[in-house]
């Protein structure tokens, strides 16, 4: 056989699959074109470990404490403990200052906020105090009043595992921030509520979320990668354990301002990728075939993405041109009807206006619609690099500088 018509042969498979997966994404989003508010049945019952990952952070470290006292929750019933993490500042005495628990870490060796979050756990279980869940957030966030009652109520409703609506604090700060704020707006409703829709686990977004102590304990924290919510959630999902959504609290993270910034944090986020989706694909699949259950196959999905873009870049690259005569071959490397293609395609594009509609964001945001384009090139370079980089386990810390208040959010 012809080299020219092995690599046609593997281009055909290549976009038949791409039609797939694209399509399929494109079908799950839809479900987020509805939302049912799920009402708060519960009165307060839980007791909450509140923790924070710091380092450094001095400069957002207070507006957030008082934030977190102020929660629309009984005082009794949650501590806030702030895990200073490696800190060379001042941190720990403002914690102290503003009256939450300053748990100084002093290990380099061991760098990153999942070491972090495991150190703290193993402390916390030493305490005479045990509390009924633990909810974590990062040093530069704000959250909604409402969130621990939301989250005392999935609790009692049965969830173990439950992530909360992931916001942006300084959206209008710069072109950057803009595109990361379109991108959560649509995430949040057309990938998370999605999921959460159709019964699918959600993915757990590293600050914002609740985990039942008593499953905490049964399986550990475990989840030491870059990514660590990542790890942990799909360490859940390989157990039959599915991370839900909870839609009606929202937690405001700061995003860099600047491009070099981002790219660094993006990379770190897309090296853990690589090396959790390296470590636990073969393993939720497995689970997978074993229980027949949809929800772990789409977690799998989940993980293959960055490896699914780098195909689609690669293969697109290679192939681009006159000599293979693509758009001879295009229509034979599809199994899909034409009209589901055009179809799931418009809705593929109308999806980001929609979502941005339905969340009720400013008029001004949907610049970040055109915006979007530039901010996926930036992404190219960087799903490259973190394929080829995916060992590094060195923890970038971002600077956050926006010492916002809950009152200016709202």
């Amino acid at each position: 056989m012809a080299i020219k018509e092995i690599i046609e042969g593997f281009f055909i498979g290549f976009s038949t699959t791409v039609g797939a997966v694209s399509t399929y994404q494109t079908l799950i989003s839809c479900g987020g074109l509805f939302r049912k508010k799920e009402a708060v049945t519960h009165e307060p019952k839980k007791t909450f470990a509140v923790l924070v990952a710091a380092h450094n952070e001095s400069a957002v470290i207070a507006p957030l404490i008082e934030n977190l006292k102020k929660l629309d929750y009984p005082r009794e019933m949650f501590d806030i403990f702030v895990i200073c993490d490696n800190c060379t500042d001042n941190t720990a005495d403002i914690v102290r200052a503003n009256g939450a628990f300053a748990c100084e870490r002093h290990d380099t060796s061991k760098r990153g906020k999942g070491f972090g979050i495991e150190w703290m756990l193993e402390n916390l279980w030493a305490m005479p105090r045990q509390y009924d869940a633990v909810v974590m957030f990062d040093a530069d966030n704000l959250v909604e009043k409402n969130f621990l009652r939301v989250m005392n109520d999935r609790l009692c409703k049965g969830a173990r595992v439950i992530q909360g609506y992931l916001d942006t604090k300084n959206p209008f700060d710069s072109w950057i921030t803009l595109s990361y704020a379109v991108t959560y707006w649509f995430t949040n409703r057309m990938w998370q509520l999605a999921r959460h829709n159709l019964g699918l686990p959600n993915t757990l977004g590293g600050t914002g979320l609740c985990v039942e102590s008593k499953l905490l304990k049964e399986m550990g924290w475990g989840a030491t990668s870059l990514t660590e919510d990542l790890e942990f959630a799909t360490r859940c999902i390989e157990r039959g354990i599915y991370p839900t959504w909870a839609h009606d609290t929202k937690v405001y993270d700061e995003k860099p301002i600047d491009l070099r910034a981002s790219m660094r944090q993006r990379l770190r986020w897309m090296q853990g990728h690589y090396d959790v989706a390296g470590r636990y694909i073969g393993p939720v699949l497995k689970s997978g075939f074993k229980s027949m259950r949809l929800g772990m196959f789409d977690a799998a999905f989940y993980l293959f993405q960055p490896m699914y873009v780098l195909i689609v870049t690669f293969m697109s690259l290679l192939f681009i041109g006159r000599f293979f005569e693509l758009e001879h071959v295009l229509p034979l490397a599809s199994i899909l009807p034409a009209w589901l293609i055009y179809s799931s395609t418009a809705v593929f594009y109308m999806l980001p206006v929609l979502a941005l509609f339905l969340e009720k964001v400013p008029l001004k945001a949907y610049l970040g619609l055109l915006l979007l384009p530039f901010f996926f090139l930036t992404w190219l370079p960087i799903f490259f690099y973190a394929f080829f980089t995916k060992k590094n386990q060195v923890w970038s810390h971002t600077s956050h500088t926006r010492a916002i208040r809950i009152e200016e959010m709202q």
